[in-house]
């Protein structure tokens, strides 16, 4: 079984061999980091039972959180304000938020048009959107959006090979993980795709370390186009 403790540990692996090279949940949090003012609101979408928001040094007050899942808000790790919501339909005013951010959502939009337009609306002008996604184009995302059409089967494979919750696999579409939707996505949310990496991991079917060297090999020889995961930062365009 491919745990996640067991990933980070080949992640390091990676990095020893590949020293420019940093996870991309570690771009992604320094982003978030980088563009959340010291009292600014921040609003994770997509918050489950904790995440990101459990590394941020920010009062909580001032992070909200909405999530369709009702018991992955009760069992929440922090006392943040949050509420049952989907993000096509987010229930707080406009202008209400500093940084949005979401973790391993995109993929599951299946209308990704409504929820960046939502985005827009509750960003303060000059606000900003940090995402992390994986990217559409790599051939795991290829064989995982066939996948996705079938939640019941993709749990018990993440169940089995990785050892996760199965009620936390949801359906995938992958209507929102390339460059050029993300750019058009952004631009008719009033939104500016300002930087968008695209990073390697060569740890997903590292089950044998001959596997994980095979991974590691094929990885770094993928252009940056089709490079497993995207971490994007969109700034609301001032009015």
């Amino acid at each position: 079984m491919l745990s996640l403790d067991r990933q980070n540990e080949l992640r390091e692996k990676f990095r020893q061999t590949h020293p420019d090279w940093r996870p991309a949940t570690e771009v992604y949090a320094d982003l978030v980091r980088a563009h959340l003012p010291p009292t600014g609101r921040l609003l994770d979408i997509g918050c489950g039972r904790g995440g990101l928001v459990e590394q941020l040094d920010h009062p909580q007050p001032q992070m909200m959180g909405i999530d369709p899942d009702w018991l992955s808000l009760r069992e929440h790790r922090l006392e943040m304000p949050r509420a049952a919501a989907f993000s096509d339909n987010i229930p707080f005013a406009a202008a209400a938020f500093d940084v949005v951010f979401a973790s391993w959502l995109l993929e599951h939009l299946a209308r990704p048009f409504l929820t960046f337009n939502e985005i827009g609306r509750v960003l303060k002008p000059g606000g900003v959107f940090v995402f992390i996604t994986p990217n559409g184009r790599h051939p795991l995302a290829l064989l995982n959006r066939g996948l996705g059409q079938f939640a019941r089967l993709q749990g018990r494979i993440v169940e089995r090979f990785y050892g996760r919750i199965p009620a936390d696999t949801f359906p995938t579409y992958y209507r929102a993980n390339d460059t050029a939707v993300l750019h058009t996505l952004c631009q008719s949310a009033g939104l500016k795709l300002v930087n968008l990496h695209t990073i390697p991991d060569p740890t997903y079917l590292a089950f044998t370390p001959a596997l994980f060297r095979f991974m590691s090999w094929f990885e770094t020889k993928l252009p940056p186009q089709r490079r497993l995961h995207l971490v994007g930062l969109a700034v609301m365009v001032e009015k």
